[in-house]
């Protein structure tokens, strides 16, 4: 099951020769997430409250045809959604977006009581985030992350700020997090180099989270697995479009540990996954077979002096 509270309508304008094109697609973290767990051939329940306006209509149609299985909780207030510009050099110049309302609390309510029902009958459960954090309160995310795990679900989240804080204490199976989002957050000391971020891991095991990864933009990703601190040394590949790789490589942990993989190759997979999807614009997308492929050149090695 994933936890998407607030999945947002993206309109993009990129130009193919001569002639504009204009694209709409589902989009947020647990969108991108979800697809690409999909195509890794695992069975996905998505759990989200969407608007009952024209945004949220259009929305409802092209999440069905990610071949998810959608729950949904409706709402008077509309979704959310983005516009952007892709022309001329390839970099995204956003023209207007609106992230939508904040969820009240019946809705908050509505959508704890959906993901607690989906995610205890699918067993493991990914929490995602939101593009505004205001949209929804953390004490949802702890409830629901506690409540999960108290009844005998595994639960992973890739969240920040706020919201990661309130699942800490969750008994968390896997966490992703950026280097970048433990410095903003004070889980970790950027001055003191690879030994902050050794800590940091170790402290995060300590408040119960199982397995950790810890990416690093251009630098190997860091993992906690059984106890030991390991890099992940990725395979090297072009870059078209850096957005989204950190979702992916949830998403491919996700998957492999949703058919019962172990946590070596659910890093590895979910290594590969975030490396291919640099290559592509499309968001939580890439090849089942190249992924597979890529995995088997991923390198877990010790991490010196931790």
């Amino acid at each position: 099951m994933v936890f998407a509270p607030a999945p947002q309508l993206t309109v993009t304008i990129e130009q193919v020769g001569d002639e504009p094109e204009l694209h709409l697609h589902a989009g947020g973290q647990a969108i991108w997430q979800a697809r690409m767990i999909s195509s890794l051939g695992a069975d996905v329940t998505f759990c989200a409250v969407l608007g009952d306006g024209e945004v949220g209509h259009v929305l409802t149609s092209l999440i069905e045809q990610e071949g998810v299985d959608l729950k949904a909780i409706r709402r008077r207030s509309d979704s959310g959604w983005y516009v952007h510009d892709r022309r001329g050099d390839d970099e995204r110049q956003e023209i207007a977006q609106h992230t939508g309302a904040p969820l009240g609390r019946h809705d908050g309510d509505e959508l704890y009581a959906l993901a607690l029902s989906e995610g205890l009958k699918s067993g493991l459960c990914v929490l995602s985030g939101v593009a505004d954090p205001s949209m929804v309160s953390p004490d949802t995310y702890r409830r629901l992350g506690t409540d999960l795990q108290r009844n005998g679900a595994k639960v992973a989240a890739d969240l920040s700020g706020e919201h990661l804080e309130a699942v800490l204490d969750a008994g968390l199976t896997f966490l992703k997090v950026s280097d970048e989002e433990l410095y903003a957050d004070g889980l970790a000391d950027e001055s003191a180099g690879d030994k902050g971020i050794v800590k940091a891991v170790r402290e995060l095991a300590e408040r119960g989270v199982e397995t950790v990864v810890i990416s690093r933009a251009e630098k190997p990703a860091v993992a906690f697995v059984d106890g030991e601190v390991l890099q992940v040394h990725m395979p090297e590949l072009s870059v078209r479009d850096h957005h989204g790789a950190g979702d992916s490589m949830t998403a491919g942990v996700v998957a492999v540990l949703a058919r019962g993989g172990d946590l070596h190759e659910a890093i590895r997979t979910g290594a590969a996954a975030g490396a291919l999807n640099v290559t592509r614009h499309g968001l939580g997308t890439g090849r089942a077979d190249a992924i597979s492929e890529l995995a088997g050149r991923v390198r877990l090695e010790p991490l010196e002096g931790a």
